[in-house]
């Protein structure tokens, strides 16, 4: 059996394997979440599991089980044992391996907390843990046999929820729709109303959005009002600690605006009163921040004290929901991040709108580009770069810095609507935290810049795609 798993973990997936999906064969309608323990330090890691939960009806989908997409740095597959027959798959990234790529993990190791949700096995089941290696290939990392009918294996008391639960949108049962739940972190009891405020403003935000907007029939959404013991979150840098209930914190990696928890049992426990397959976290502070990872969870600051730029927190919350939903890389270069080395230039990245265009004649979006456009793609990007430097070099704290800083902003704009190529889909040099050697779709884009423009063609399409997964 082991041979077989650690095969088909380093193959293609084969049809008769697809064909042979069952969902009232293999599954009962009730979510099975699995609890383990991701340890490790730059170059290695190990897995231990922690404990399985039983809880409430499956949200994902009863007929796309296998995952087609190809994302994510890992990917979960669930074996049915008596038949060695892959019967569930999902890619998903970690903060594990993003922690992976600073420079504290090259000095010590230490232990995530982490989940993957699964629809409950009727039978024994192999669950694997897969990871990409050097050329991209999925190879096995983690395997465990799980039991659904040893009484020993799985925790089924009835867990109570802590916090009430409602339902923002509703257009269909789970397994045919997207089913977000928003939790909120930093709201103590007298905050709820604004909680109640900040989720409706930001669904309304999320579905005047493209292409969410076309697709608002597809979605669910919930809201749970998480209490913490106090108001706002930790900022350590500014040694301002705080009592949240999920954990949430600024200066993650060392990245003052990166907002991200540890606290994954405490996230999960409070998430799973409600058929859910995307989590969205509402930060009651008003510092700007926010992060998302692939199939996890995203963080965006709800609270904005200074006029004029409210908007951006709109613009974080999309542009996070992007990354946790889609699996969309930040196609930004210039900005501080904590990553040493996110990723290799000469291994073309998994996610959809990022390439090291190591192949011009089988570029990932060669489908949605013009003819004629070349590639690379020319933007006057030595004039953009020049401004960013001139604005990195601001004091943020100096009375006249958004005076100063407005006419680099508008002229970098500028530049990304007036370039030649601007709204056609090519490969524009700048992208994934690197000046050179990686490329993004579009001049411009909400995973690309500080704005509220849309998505481009590419990730757009990334995003239907996760959609039509759930829903068709």
């Amino acid at each position: 059996m082991k041979r077989s798993v650690l095969f088909l973990c380093a193959s293609l997936l084969g049809a008769h394997i697809l064909a042979a999906q069952s969902f009232q064969a293999f599954f009962s309608n009730q979510t099975l979440r699995v609890d383990y323990y991701h340890t490790g330090a730059k170059g290695q890691e190990s897995f231990a599991l922690e404990q399985c939960y039983a809880e409430g009806e499956w949200a994902g989908s009863t007929t796309q089980l296998v995952d087609r997409l190809n994302r994510g740095e890992y990917q979960a597959r669930v074996f049915e044992v008596a038949t060695a027959t892959l019967i569930y798959s999902r890619g998903f990234s970690t903060m594990f391996n993003e922690w992976q790529t600073t420079g504290e993990a090259s000095t010590r190791s230490r232990t995530f907390h982490e989940s993957v949700l699964m629809p409950m096995p009727k039978n024994k089941v192999q669950f694997t843990i897969c990871r990409r290696d050097k050329q991209m290939n999925f190879r096995e990392v983690f395997s465990v046999v799980i039991d659904p009918n040893d009484p020993t294996q799985i925790n089924r008391s009835k867990r109570a929820p802590k916090y009430k639960a409602t339902a923002l949108m509703q257009n269909g049962p789970p397994a045919t729709k997207v089913d977000i739940v928003i939790l909120g972190d930093g709201y103590a009891e007298p905050d709820l109303p604004k909680l109640r405020k900040d989720a409706q403003h930001f669904n309304e935000v999320m579905f005047a959005t493209s292409p969410f907007k076309e697709r608002k029939s597809d979605f669910n959404v919930w809201l749970i009002e998480v209490i913490s013991p106090e108001s706002g979150i930790p900022k350590p840098d500014q040694n301002i600690w705080k009592q949240s209930a999920l954990g949430t914190i600024y200066n993650t990696f060392g990245s003052a605006r990166y907002v991200l928890t540890t606290a994954n049992k405490a996230l999960r426990d409070a998430t799973g009163q409600v058929p859910y397959e995307v989590v969205n976290i509402l930060i009651n502070d008003n510092r700007y921040g926010g992060g998302g990872i692939y199939n996890q969870y995203n963080t965006t600051f709800a609270t904005s004290d200074q006029p004029g730029v409210e908007w951006q927190r709109d613009y974080v919350y999309v542009h996070e929901f992007g990354h946790s939903f889609a699996g969309l890389g930040d196609e930004y270069y210039s900005s501080q991040v904590s990553y040493e080395e996110f990723y290799s230039k000469d291994i073309e990245p998994w996610e959809p709108n990022v390439t090291a265009l190591l192949d011009k004649e089988n570029l990932k979006w060669k489908a949605l580009m013009a003819a004629g456009t070349p590639l690379p793609t020319p933007w006057e990007k030595a004039e953009y770069d020049s401004l960013a430097t001139v604005r990195a070099k601001l004091d943020r704290l100096a009375p006249d810095y958004y005076a100063k800083r407005e006419p680099l902003i508008k002229r970098q704009d500028e530049i990304l609507r007036k370039t030649k190529y601007a709204g056609k889909v090519g490969a524009f040099e700048g992208s994934g935290y690197e000046a050179r050697g990686l490329y993004r779709p579009a001049a411009d884009c909400r995973m690309f810049s500080l704005s509220l423009v849309d998505f481009d063609p590419v990730c757009r399409a990334a995003i239907e795609q996760v959609i039509d997964s759930y829903t068709k």
